[in-house]
């Protein structure tokens, strides 16, 4: 394989592997423009129905390669218009990520960090390694954060134990990531991958619009008003109400049989 993002499909689930080789998957420019094209790539395809989001070998991402050629790197110093516009373009691109149609599962092992723990934070699920290591690493690195980290960890962790990891960065393991809420789960390393598949596979023998609408109104409820989310929340559960998907988890309730979904 070439490039430093992989995307494979295999019954309805699809595998993105960050891949920089050597530099433990950090996130170049370079690695953000081949995962913005896989992200659009995704968000068009119907029949994905999980996204899982991991990296190559033992690390999911140390953050960003400031060690990168100057040419690959998202901050380069040659002018502040030209460091902004392509920090708004890589920000794009996570928050892209955040709103995939198809729920998003992050697999991560060893250290998460920086830009990557922002990746994992984005994802609607995040199973961990028992080796895991996590670090906002930011202020250490004399810098105030990127790519929606310090929103998204406040969403899942609220303001104060927000502050705390990123006004005093440090490692935190497997099981203090789990203890605060950071992640979903915590499994052996031998097991990380196939603990992501059985999630994915079973979120992806859901009900297909259900499954989209679902996350439609969980993003929805973290940043609209009430009144504006029970609008929308009314006319996706009216669609999902006349779909032949529900028609068929009624059938198969009264029949005491296993649904076969369709997305229609």
């Amino acid at each position: 394989m070439t490039g430093c993002v992989h995307v494979t499909v295999d019954n309805a689930v699809a595998y993105v592997v960050i891949d920089n080789h050597g530099r433990r998957n950090a996130v170049s420019h370079t690695v953000f423009d081949e995962l913005g094209s896989a992200i659009t790539d995704l968000s068009c395809a119907p029949d994905v129905r999980v996204v899982i989001l991991t990296g190559q070998g033992t690390d999911f991402s140390v953050g960003a390669d400031l060690a990168a050629p100057a040419g690959s790197r998202t901050l380069r110093r040659d002018s502040i218009a030209a460091d902004t516009a392509r920090l708004r373009q890589v920000s794009s691109t996570l928050h892209r990520f955040h709103h995939l149609p198809q729920v998003t599962i992050a697999a991560i092992d060893g250290a998460c960090a920086g830009a990557g723990l922002s990746l994992a934070a984005a994802a609607d699920f995040r199973i961990a390694s028992d080796r895991a290591v996590f670090n906002t690493a930011f202020v250490n690195a004399a810098l105030s954060g990127d790519l929606g980290g310090v929103w998204l960890i406040t969403k899942l962790l609220g303001g104060a134990k927000a502050r705390e990891l990123f006004l005093t960065p440090g490692k935190l393991t497997a099981q203090a990531a789990l203890d605060l809420g950071l992640v979903t789960t915590v499994t052996g390393t031998e097991s990380l991958h196939a603990e992501a598949r059985d999630l994915a596979h079973r979120l992806a023998s859901s009900a297909p619009l259900a499954l989209r609408a679902m996350k439609q109104n969980l993003l929805q409820a973290s940043t609209t008003s009430l009144s504006d989310y029970l609008l929308a929340e009314v006319d996706r559960m009216v669609q999902c109400f006349h779909s032949g998907d529900a028609h068929e988890a009624a059938d198969a309730f009264l029949n005491k049989r296993v649904p076969s979904f369709t997305g229609r």
